[in-house]
């Protein structure tokens, strides 16, 4: 009895401590969203900060795309984003595949050498990087999208977390095929990509995530507005008369940039946790 008692306990302490983190982590999301549907007025005639309004507008989400150009660093983003995961995708699998099946000579070399490249400093690479697109000519004009890109079409990080993955399903499956007469390309589109289905689009999802955060990289390529990601688009417009004196606004546009994530997240979560279970697990 003694022990169901302080298990009840235990288990009522958890969630509390649970409600509290969660009341913790979400409070910024709240403010943010509340602050976006306040009249820009009635917000900086505020004294002490109110937690809750009762006449909450959008005029601040029309602000946001009719005083500042948000829908254009929305359509870059989503042009930069698509086109890094879609150019990601069809270098890391044939990739994966090639370490975790086929055989050549100094396969295991080339595959230390190649994780030895996630030891080099994130700087000394952007430095690298930023050297060769400006070389190139891939910031000037419409080649700026080529510059944005093309820096971000590879991961040895996802291309060692899929080649483990590709490394779980059984050598039969494969042999099996190979007797068959299957080619290496119809097995990897046909057998190993549906297994390893949660594993890619986990990376997808990820990729697309740091694609929409990206901020360092597009703040040196990018020198026309016309061409900003919302990462650095929010930050010319915070820098800017109207997100410095309108912060209900500059609220607005925040919230409109940060949607699509959750809502990515929301709708693949499931995918999500089974990719990340099973890139952890092998056999």
């Amino acid at each position: 009895m003694i022990e169901k008692k302080n298990a009840r306990v235990s288990r009522g302490l958890i969630y509390l401590f649970l409600v509290i983190w969660a009341v913790i982590v979400l409070f910024p999301f709240y403010w943010m969203v509340l602050t976006s549907v306040k009249n820009t007025a009635s917000y900086n005639n505020e004294k002490t900060p109110e937690f809750i309004t009762m006449e909450p507008t959008g005029e601040n989400y029309v602000k946001a795309f009719t005083e500042v150009s948000l829908g254009r660093y929305f359509a870059n983003t989503l042009i930069f984003t698509v086109a890094t995961t879609g150019l990601m995708m069809l270098v890391i699998v044939p990739a994966a595949f090639a370490f975790s099946r086929l055989e050549f000579k100094g396969k295991n070399l080339l595959f230390a050498l190649f994780l030895s490249l996630m030891m080099i400093p994130t700087e000394l690479v952007i430095i690298t990087n930023y050297v060769t697109i400006v070389n190139w000519g891939f910031q000037k004009g419409d080649l700026t999208y080529l510059g944005l890109i093309l820096p971000s079409v590879t991961s040895v990080f996802y291309i060692y977390l899929l080649k483990e993955n590709f490394e779980a399903i059984p050598d039969e499956l494969y042999n099996a095929a190979k007797v068959d007469g299957t080619s290496d390309l119809k097995y990897l589109l046909k057998v190993m990509v549906p297994i390893s289905q949660p594993t890619i689009v986990t990376i997808a999802i990820l990729k697309v995530i740091e694609c929409w955060n990206s901020y360092v990289w597009p703040r040196l390529i990018t020198k026309e507005s016309k061409y900003f990601l919302v990462s650095n688009g929010i930050q010319a417009i915070r820098e800017s008369g109207f997100g410095r004196q309108d912060i209900p606004a500059m609220m607005a546009a925040v919230v409109v940039v940060s949607i699509p994530l959750i809502v990515l997240f929301l709708v693949f979560r499931d995918k999500i946790m089974a990719g990340v279970s099973r890139g952890g697990t092998k056999g």
